[in-house]
């Protein structure tokens, strides 16, 4: 029982860790798969990092039959244990074309239609790893619907495999590069301040 404590008052502390490093990835693309009460889909996902530990991720997903959808996400990284694993919670807009299900209980029927546009926002939690310039995640992804379809709530839990196209290194790189370059054109050289008078 003690061993089982131990193990859960560490895994607590390097949850709620406040200090830590951002993510081992600047751009990464791949592959959703998610999986939900109505069925299963797959798509892409693209994540990219706009501050130190926040990104942007976008996911467009399909049934390939009734349901098409695209999400709009950002999402703040924390380091569970190192910055190649870590976890994230964000939130974001959807839209796309979905089945709707709407129950009549005067008559006992299921209303079911389909190609219905929708609109929604999206709460997403998760973790993941980095491996080998690979980036494996596992999350749950509610969504609160505003228009389109009849079911207020739907989820999913979604597996996610993106091939790191920039890594951060590169990205923190290039940015204080363009940093350096935009102090310079700022400055005037002192030769340059008598030229002028």
């Amino acid at each position: 029982m003690i061993r089982y404590s131990l193990a859960f008052l560490i895994f607590i502390q390097c949850f709620f860790l406040q200090e830590g490093f951002a993510q081992r990835y600047g751009t990464a693309l791949g592959l959703r798969m998610g999986n939900n009460s109505n069925g299963r889909t797959i798509g892409l996902s693209g994540q990219q990092r706009v501050f130190k530990h926040v990104t942007l991720e976008g996911i467009i997903q399909s049934d390939f039959d009734r349901n098409t959808t695209l999400h709009l996400m950002v999402q703040r990284h924390k380091p569970i244990i190192s910055k190649r694993f870590n976890y994230y919670l964000g939130a974001g807009v959807s839209s796309g074309w979905e089945e709707s299900f709407l129950k009549v209980p005067e008559t006992n029927q299921i209303i079911h239609t389909y190609g219905n546009p929708t609109t929604g926002v999206d709460l997403i939690g998760g973790v993941e790893m980095t491996l080998a310039n690979t980036v494996i995640s596992i999350d749950y992804k509610p969504n609160f619907n505003l228009s389109g379809r009849e079911e207020f709530y739907r989820s999913q839990v979604g597996i996610s495999a993106r091939m790191v196209l920039v890594k951060s290194k590169e990205q923190d790189k290039k940015r204080r590069k363009r940093e350096r370059e935009k102090r310079k054109k700022g400055r005037t050289p002192f030769f340059e301040t008598f030229k002028k008078k």
